[in-house]
């Protein structure tokens, strides 16, 4: 888990260069701010509830507006997310839990529903959509005793004990996608709320994909605590599971979702559109004068 860390802190130094880089490069049509929202997960242990068990997400924002119609973004987005079965999914006997933070980088595109600008007279808001490819590193902890663990190192569903069956990474890749509202607050301040959600390329956001492996097994070859963390039903009184019998859903894959707002702020504040429109319109007046 320390070298996936460290290897998201360099790219969360290059990305941050990058953006700062980009905002010094083309500032008349540059924002930066902070997102500040909520998140949750849909996934083996939240089948299909949205907004179920919400954890806290932040992040910063670059835009950089090409026209009144279309912008690229870029996020660095921190979040947690977490579930358990005795929540969402009432007195299901697995019994199983998890909570993962998870930080992503993210680019997407983002097309504004109406023109977009910053000056007076023109049209200050917009509903948008967007949609882009983002990569985020997660790590499934569960408690026990007391006490947090890492789920991925004990592998859980057998990895590293079955042939073939290694360690899932906790580094992966995301589609997000979603909707929003902009609202432009004078020359220099935007405002703006928006939901997104991240179809993910991994099963294992919350360690939970397959089938049960043998649990004495898992007892007699990496000891009791992971055995225990692997079958949690015997704590509430239930040992139905046996090698073999499913434990997760492997057909479909987790998402996560942040849902908050953004602030930004525009550096420079020049519109070369609305600028080069203006100047047309006083070349046409002042050509009708003469």
């Amino acid at each position: 888990m320390q070298v996936i860390q460290n290897k998201m802190k360099k790219i969360f130094l290059i990305v941050s260069l990058i953006i700062f880089s980009l905002g010094a490069g083309f500032a008349q049509k540059s924002e930066i701010g902070a997102f500040v929202g909520t998140s949750f997960y849909i996934g083996d242990l939240s089948h299909s509830t949205i907004f179920s068990e919400c954890g806290i997400a932040g992040g910063v924002v670059y835009r950089y507006n090409f026209t009144p119609r279309w912008a690229l973004k870029a996020n660095i987005m921190f979040a947690k997310v977490h579930a358990s079965d005795a929540i969402s999914n009432g007195s299901y006997e697995r019994n199983l839990s998890f909570k993962s933070p998870i930080t992503e980088l993210s680019v997407q595109a983002e097309v504004n529903f109406l023109k977009l600008y910053n000056q007076k007279g023109y049209n200050r808001f917009s509903p948008y959509v967007f949609a882009g490819i983002a990569v985020f590193s997660f790590n499934p902890q569960a408690e026990l005793n007391g006490k947090t663990y890492d789920l991925q190192p004990f592998g859980t569903e057998g990895q590293g004990l079955v042939p073939g069956k290694k360690e899932y990474a906790l580094c992966s890749f995301a589609i997000p996608f979603g909707i929003g509202l902009k609202v432009n607050i004078g020359r220099y301040v935007s405002l703006g709320a928006e939901w997104g959600v991240r179809f993910t390329c991994t099963d294992y956001l919350d360690d939970v994909s397959g089938t049960y492996f043998d649990n004495d097994e898992l007892r007699l070859q990496r000891g009791d605590i992971m055995a225990d963390l692997a079958d949690r039903s015997p704590e509430i009184g239930k040992e139905l599971h046996k090698n073999g019998s499913q434990r997760g859903n492997f057909n479909t894959t987790d998402f996560y979702s942040f849902c908050g707002g953004t602030i930004t702020f525009k550096i420079g504040n020049e519109d070369h559109i609305c600028d080069l429109k203006h100047k047309v319109s006083v070349r046409h007046k002042l050509g009708r004068k003469r």
